[in-house]
């Protein structure tokens, strides 16, 4: 058994509806391709490089977007590299599955495995493989699940926070708690303390220690797990047992009950894509606005709107802070600090049977 072997499972089951009318349930937003030409899920598997060979890549999502999952991963994972969850269970039991998909294709419990989300921008390719280098040593080392927190730059309400020990220990913190979503004025208080890092949702450890956890802090779910490894090849029956597990986060199933996991500062720059106004923090602007068109672009007396319009020219005059998506198939304005109410038109078309068409 090689115990230097490392396996990456990115998770790519999402659907990613604060990207609408772009993102749809027929194409995600991990498989858009919103800053070039390749797809989010793509260049999450491409950053890992040599770091991680092709043959020890997976990625696991959802059986309806199947087609999807194999023509963005293309000559990127293992042969039998793609993981169908029977459906959408949250983070929890899509990692269990997997690792019992990942010990069926004979992986070692000593064995790590990197687990990330397949719709993050990291920018910085070598920072994020070192990061991720030294996440593998230290969860071997200190059989450990080892996280990677990224120094907030602002007080974000929409993510998660990890509170760490005031102190590090040489090149790593130990972790106090997670924390939900705060409001401002707590997201506040936590960027001014200096001990509180964003929550990226990345997780790195040996495949042993992740099933202890289970076993010990999530036992409901991990009561399914022989089930889930006996009945991998009998779909039917893999169903039934998924559909058993309690629809949990990773983060509530372990993370927030665990002592063993270790957190460490991200060496990369890190953006997950949110929503529509995350792009002017990772596209350089025109003129003040943020534009994706491939068809060029009139702009005069504006500033600060941001427009996706790829295969139509975009005229902008005397307007300031917008958010403005066009495709064939819908048009949205809205100004941009409005810009988490694209879920409420969402909402409203899954009530509407026209509507759903364009879901």
């Amino acid at each position: 058994m090689n115990s230097d072997k490392t396996y990456c499972l990115v998770m790519s089951g999402g659907r990613g509806t604060r990207f609408w009318p772009e993102s749809t349930k027929r194409k995600p937003k991990q498989y858009l391709s919103l800053l070039g030409s390749n797809s989010l899920l793509r260049e999450s598997l491409m950053r890992f490089g040599t770091l991680i060979p092709k043959d020890d890549r997976y990625v696991v999502t959802i059986k309806e977007q199947e087609d999807l999952a194999k023509e963005h991963s293309n000559n990127l994972v293992n042969k039998n590299g793609i993981i169908f969850e029977p459906s959408s269970r949250n983070t929890a039991p899509c990692i269990l599955l997997s690792l019992a998909q990942l010990l069926n294709n004979g992986a070692g419990l000593d064995e790590v495995v990197a687990i990330m989300p397949a719709d993050h921008v990291i920018l910085n390719t070598k920072g994020f493989q070192e990061t991720i280098k030294l996440a593998i040593s230290l969860s071997k080392e200190h059989s450990s699940i080892v996280t990677i927190g990224i120094r907030p730059v602002f007080p974000h309400t929409g993510y998660g926070y990890i509170h760490r020990e005031s102190v590090a220990q040489d090149n790593y913190f130990t972790v106090n708690s997670f924390k939900e979503k705060p409001d401002h004025a707590t997201a506040t208080s936590y960027v001014q303390s200096g001990e509180y890092f964003w929550n990226a949702g990345m997780f790195v450890s040996t495949i042993g220690c992740l099933l202890e956890q289970f076993k010990v802090h999530a036992p409901e779910i991990y009561s399914l797990f022989d089930g889930l490894q006996n009945n991998l090849n009998n779909w039917e029956e893999l169903c039934s047992i998924y559909s058993q597990m309690p629809n949990d986060s990773i983060d509530y199933a372990i993370m927030e009950k665990t002592k063993d996991i270790l957190v460490i500062e991200a060496k990369f720059d890190w953006n997950d894509l949110g929503s529509w106004d995350a792009l002017e923090k990772i596209i350089p602007r025109d003129k003040d606005n943020t534009i994706i068109s491939d068809k060029g672009s009139f702009i005069d007396g504006s500033s600060g709107n941001i427009v996706f319009a790829k295969d139509q020219h975009i005229s902008l005059i005397n307007i300031k802070d917008l958010i403005v998506v066009s495709n064939k198939n819908a048009l949205v304005v809205l100004p941009k600090e409005d810009c988490q109410k694209i879920k409420e038109i969402v909402n409203h078309l899954e009530q509407d049977e026209s509507g759903k068409k364009i879901l």
